[in-house]
């Protein structure tokens, strides 16, 4: 006799609300071109494509002076700095929040979990740019509001994300410490920090990565670094020395890349 043949598992169910959602969000994107009247033809007629070329053509051949070089050079480790200490103080603040943030257990641990959530939530919900505009009526202009304003920004984001995976740790390495006699944070040092450490420093690398742009932006408004010079020197309309900065900036940001990319795989 023939072996009976197999029979193949029936297939889940296809959703119809995915082609909905599809037709929806085409619908949107529809709408919002015609709610905003681009005017696509002015963009991109031949008048505003020749003054886009000539203002792009100001800015070559970029400043290479060696006093100018020298400037650029110091504010782009002061731009370096700045995304260095305000991701060290976020990834040192936003551990010591997570910890509350994650438990939840018991009516005392629940109303520490909350107040610990909403000051995360508070934290990242500021962007970085507003937290310097703030900083800068007490601390000044220069580079100060600007790191702190990156700290502030980034203990709310990586708070968060240590807080998930704080909440995700298998426990079963505190519990065996405790059956021992571990104190509480005996059990965090020793069981709890070790599980949660690659996924710490991956985290707080990424988000270093956003700060050397987030850094160089933030000197846009007076907090010091490449942004600084950038928005000087565009305002007096020198193209060649913007031109210099700007490439400063994205140098900065490709070896601040490279250098996260390269760590995390190693990790």
């Amino acid at each position: 006799m023939s072996p009976a043949p197999m029979s193949l598992p029936p297939r889940p169910p296809r959703s119809r609300a995915l082609p909905v959602l599809g037709l929806a969000l085409l619908a949107l994107v529809g709408a919002s071109f015609w709610s905003l009247s681009l005017r696509w033809s002015d963009f991109l007629g031949p008048q505003a494509l020749g003054q886009m070329g000539h203002f792009l053509a100001s800015f070559f051949p970029p400043e290479t002076g060696a006093a100018f070089l020298r400037k650029t050079g110091w504010a782009t480790l002061e731009t370096l700095a700045m995304s260095l200490l305000g991701t060290g103080l976020a990834a040192l603040f936003g551990l010591l929040l997570a910890v509350p943030a994650s438990l939840a257990d018991g009516v005392s641990a629940a109303l520490v979990h909350g107040a610990a959530r909403a000051v995360l939530n508070l934290l990242r919900a500021v962007p970085e740019l507003v937290w310097a505009a703030l900083l800068l009526v007490s601390a000044g202009l220069g580079p100060l509001p600007g790191t702190l304003a990156l700290a502030l920004h980034t203990t709310g984001v990586l708070g968060r994300l240590l807080a998930e995976t704080l909440e995700n740790v298998p426990p079963e390495p505190a519990q065996v410490l405790r059956s021992r006699g571990a104190g509480v944070v005996q059990v965090f040092l020793f069981a709890t920090l070790p599980q949660v450490s690659a996924q710490w420093l991956a985290y707080s690398l990424y988000r270093w990565e956003n700060n050397i742009r987030a850094a160089a932006v933030l000197g846009v408004v007076g907090a010091g670094g490449l942004g600084q010079m950038l928005s000087f020197h565009l305002s007096l309309f020198q193209m060649r020395e913007a031109c210099t900065v700007l490439l400063a900036m994205i140098g900065l940001v490709a070896l601040g890349g490279a250098l996260a990319a390269g760590r995390r795989r190693r990790t």
